[in-house]
């Protein structure tokens, strides 16, 4: 083994000039970009309940989550995560610009741009507890790709690197399913034997065989020494059993898949969401479209019929590919933190075009559609971004203020006393309080960024008077306040900030904060 000097110049020998442009255009663009909430101690609702937590979610499949997420302990600390998770971020830049092979650095540039302004990550720091080990999901999820793709026997390693992707966060295997099914097109467009393709073709094949049947393995196992069951929650009890889609039912959860991609394509309001991310978006397509069609009667890939069914069957394929989530776990609450594979697709298309624009006679509309595209692209969704990080501040801020006046109304209780039982139910009414967020046409679609309040139940409360009022209330049972929630006293109640939103009955203090109208 050489000195630390010594081999910190081999490393930095073998680092290639791309590899060194992705991970710092990843990394300075995702501070620049997601500074306001590495900066700031803002929690979303579940944030709240996650000051400190062990990440210890086997019962949800994420049995590498622990450790993932252990690095930066398990204290909420949003400067430290955030410098992790973007570092982590900025190796999967590095290694896409390595599988995709891209050399021109204003498309390393650009793709690196991508990755770390789509507002699915976004989504994912709003859920800030959790993002270091999501990042290093996403890492191994293109790591596995890679390595199959660039050694003999990778399909082995990547496997391993699939597995303990999936034991971290299950939803960036639709990232990896894409990036295969791209470098399987590129390996069948380059020249090679048929033997080679068909190898090439079962090496990925493998990786993701062995990679779901080892993190399966390691699931059970994990879960038995633990004596734990899988949880109900998103569905993904079925997964083990291998029959969440037959159980819903193969044939509706494939027309689901296909509705929900066209939906959230066209309507989630993310992908793009104003005329400039549209026209983008479209010139990107547009630019794409040129390549593909030159290409094939450059190369007279239009005489041969096999051309038409691998059109057809990525047609008919991708959308699939891309919710594969849908067949794990059929009933799952498909949120953006679920969709951050919507990237992959103008990321594959800057790849595929600065591949094939060169053939034939160069036509300068090509580089300067994507130029121009891609940055529009970077741009709008950077300024979405900080449009969702601005909304979460102004929720802290709204919640802290009514918190406040909430606490002193209880505590100005006739009857209250510390440690009094506490009866609420946590939502805030919108009828006393209508919606005053300015943002919802840009921040509907973010899940955990949007809306008014960080508080959707009695624990929301309790946590954050605790977290940030230094007030700790003792709320009652779920069960019991079922039963007070339909009791005659309760319902004649005003709802907060009424006089009569607070009263103390039997020794329980009631406090009501929902809509006065309910039926």
């Amino acid at each position: 083994m050489g000195t630390p000097t010594e081999i910190y110049e081999k490393l930095k020998k073998g680092i290639r000039r791309e590899w060194k442009i992705a991970f710092l255009t990843a990394f300075l663009l995702g501070l620049l970009i997601h500074l306001p909430i590495m900066t700031s101690d803002i929690p979303n609702h579940d944030g709240l309940d996650s000051m400190y937590f062990d990440q210890n979610m086997i019962t949800s499949g994420r049995w590498f989550l622990t450790v993932a997420c252990g690095f930066s302990s398990y204290f909420t600390l949003p400067w430290l995560i955030g410098v992790l998770g973007l570092l982590f971020l900025s190796c999967t830049a590095a290694a896409l610009t390595e599988l995709l092979e891209l050399k021109r650095t204003w498309n390393i540039v650009l793709v690196s741009g991508l990755l770390v302004s789509f507002p699915a990550l976004a989504s994912t720091f709003a859920y800030v507890f959790t993002l270091d080990g999501y990042m290093l999901a996403l890492f191994l999820a293109v790591l596995s790709v890679l390595l199959t793709k660039k050694y003999k026997y990778g399909f082995a390693a990547g496997a391993v690197c699939l597995a303990f992707s999936l034991g971290t966060y299950q939803a960036y295997l639709p990232f990896a399913i894409l990036l295969c099914i791209y470098s399987i097109l590129i390996c069948m467009m380059e020249s090679g034997s048929v033997k080679e393709k068909i190898k090439a073709i079962l090496n990925y094949l493998y990786m993701g065989v062995l990679g779901g049947g080892l993190y399966l393995v390691i699931l059970r196992i994990l879960l038995k020494v633990q004596g734990k069951e899988l949880a109900s929650y998103q569905g993904i009890n079925g997964m083990s059993t291998g029959n969440a889609a037959q159980s819903a039912g193969l044939l509706a959860t494939v027309k689901e898949m296909y509705i929900d991609f066209v939906t959230f394509s066209l309507k989630g309001n993310v992908v793009f969401n104003n005329f400039f991310s549209g026209a983008a978006l479209l010139l990107l397509a547009a630019v794409a479209v040129f390549v593909l069609c030159r290409l094939c009667f450059l190369r007279k890939w239009w005489k041969n019929p096999l051309f038409f069914v691998i059109i057809g069957l990525l047609a008919l394929g991708v959308p699939i590919a891309t919710n594969i989530i849908l067949v794990i776990s059929p009933d799952v609450t498909y949120h953006l933190l679920m969709r951050y594979q919507w990237v992959v697709y103008p990321i594959l298309l800057l790849a595929f075009c600065e591949r094939y624009a060169g053939e034939g006679k160069p036509v300068p509309f090509v580089q300067w559609g994507l130029l121009c595209a891609g940055v529009v692209m970077v741009f709008n969704y950077s300024v979405m971004d900080n449009i969702a990080y601005s909304n979460l501040q102004k929720k802290y801020e709204k919640t802290y203020a009514y918190c406040i006046r909430l606490l002193d109304r209880i505590e100005q209780t006739e009857g209250y006393y510390q440690g009094i039982p506490v009866a609420m139910i946590g939502v805030v009414s919108d009828s006393e309080y209508p919606s005053t967020d300015i943002t919802g046409e840009v921040t509907g679609g973010m899940i955990g960024i949007g809306g008014d309040s960080l508080l959707y139940t009695g624990a929301n409360y309790q946590a954050f008077m605790k977290h940030y009022l230094g007030a700790t209330l003792n709320f009652v049972d779920p069960e019991v306040m079922t039963e007070i929630y339909y009791s005659e006293e309760y319902m004649e109640m005003d709802s907060f900030p009424g006089p009569d939103s607070t009263r103390v009955v039997d020794g329980v203090l009631y406090v009501k904060t929902e809509n006065a109208d309910r039926d």
